[in-house]
């Protein structure tokens, strides 16, 4: 049996009485506080036999794992969002509670998101437990469509977010393809949180007494000569085909700035999807000055873990339960996926490969290394291409900023061109508000994507 921290059951029986009065109970507590245990804690207080806990993948086992020593749960089914289609077929009639991880996933505006439709279903109904250090990352917008997932949503007189929007949102507008579109992520703060600030329990790691604050440094590296010449070659030319036939094209300042991201870090994705790795300074890098330390390392691109499994060999884990248990393992996993829900706090440092555009990113994946009794100082380290792309993302995501297609060609000073400019503007506009593609009279167009990363790597 394990014993919460004072706060946790404080916090525990703050959701309980928020879950009595109004079914609803969102635990807006900072990484690593403990906010699984607290709303396993509370599930059971709350009188919840049989709960559904809705995770990420990778932190799956890591809540299995905390039910099972706390014990505080009798029937816990713990999935991750790609399950949802499953248990939407199977209904919810069996579940007395819901608890929603990584609340903020389920906040699309202004439309809803297929994982919010699908939770909506599952939890029709029934009391919720949202849990999120993050609720609202990039606007205040975000927060309808976490709540409507909610029966007792305090939005429910609003059958849509658009109808919701003419009271809380100040629309701007935009023009794409000359068509006048809404721009939603301007809306009302104060009003908003005067309608749901008393759903939040909210708790930093100060209130919790964290003694390690995360401590970041900037290690600049030169990367081979190749590198920096493939990157001038695609700002001036916009293409480049390699000896073996491959085709790197930038033809729009999206691609650009995609490939650059890339390319400062080694590798390259090809037109017909191939990664291609050419610089492995920064694998190597990490090997040599981190040797004879316990660290963690997040990675971007696919190709930049093949980089890393070359460097270290058989000492590359991606579980996190093995990396904690040993000290002779080197964690890896892409940022995206290893951001939220996992726990590294026995490394001796973070290490971040590349960086992503996002500042979410940015801000969830720093705290892995965090736990509220760490005595060791809590080490992170960014490793960037020297003169590369990756110190103006960090300037901005720092900022708590998404490192957009403005800034890009302002850091870099591409050069609009009149034949992409309103597909690029048309393209961000998508891929802001997830939108896969726009109907306008008979043509549809659609968000232009990446080409697919597969596992198979060349050179």
């Amino acid at each position: 049996m394990i014993t919460l921290r004072d706060y946790q059951v404080q916090n525990a029986a703050k959701a309980v009485e928020l879950l009595s009065k109004y079914n609803i109970a969102y635990l807006n507590m900072q990484t690593r506080t403990g906010k699984t245990l607290t709303s396993l804690k509370a599930a059971a207080d709350f009188g919840a036999k049989v709960v559904l806990f809705v995770t990420t993948k990778k932190a799956i086992k890591s809540v299995e794992d905390d039910n099972k020593v706390s014990g505080f749960v009798d029937m816990l089914d713990v999935i991750n969002y790609e399950q949802l289609h499953k248990y939407v077929a199977e209904g919810n009639s069996i579940y007395d509670l819901v608890i929603v991880d990584e609340a903020h996933k389920n906040g699309a505006f202004p439309k809803p998101s297929l994982r919010a439709t699908q939770l909506k279903t599952i939890c029709k109904d029934l009391p919720i437990i949202y849990l999120s250090g993050t609720p609202t990352n990039e606007s205040y917008s975000q927060v309808y469509h976490q709540f409507f997932v909610s029966s007792f949503s305090p939005f429910k007189e609003y059958g849509s977010f658009y109808k919701w929007a003419k009271d809380y949102v100040f629309p701007k507008k935009r023009y794409l393809y000359n068509r006048e579109i809404n721009d939603y992520s301007h809306s009302n703060e104060q009003k908003i949180k005067e309608a749901v600030g008393h759903l939040f329990i909210s708790f930093s790691q100060e209130q919790a007494g964290f003694k390690q604050q995360i401590k970041e440094e900037v290690l600049n590296i030169v990367m081979d000569k190749k590198t920096y010449w493939l990157a001038s070659k695609l700002i001036k030319d916009r293409v480049f085909i390699g000896k073996n036939g491959e085709e790197i094209i930038a033809d729009t300042e999206v691609k650009l700035q995609n490939k650059l991201h890339q390319i400062y870090s080694g590798s390259v994705i090809a037109e017909d999807g191939t990664s291609v790795i050419f610089d492995i300074s920064k694998a190597s890098f990490i090997r040599d000055y981190f040797k004879g330390k316990k660290i963690a390392i997040f990675y971007k691109f696919s190709a930049e873990g093949e980089m890393l499994r070359r460097a270290f060999g058989s000492s590359i884990t991606e579980s996190p339960e093995h990396f904690n248990a040993t000290d002779s393992s080197v964690f890896i996993s892409q940022i995206q996926s290893g951001r939220e829900g996992i726990n590294l706090s026995t490394a001796d440092a973070l290490v971040m490969f590349n960086i992503d555009f996002a500042s979410l990113s940015y801000w969830q994946a720093r705290d892995r290394i965090q736990v509220l009794d760490r005595k060791k100082e809590a080490l992170m380290y960014w490793v960037f291409a020297k003169d590369g792309i990756e110190n103006k993302v960090y300037e901005r995501v720092m900022e708590k900023k998404d490192y957009t297609l403005n800034w890009f060609r302002r850091d870099f000073s591409i050069k609009r061109h009149p034949l992409n400019e309103m597909k690029n503007q048309l393209n961000e506009f998508m891929g802001k508000y997830g939108i896969d593609s726009i109907q306008m009279g008979s043509h549809e167009i659609k968000r232009d994507e990446q080409p697919k990363e597969i596992a198979t790597v060349n050179g």
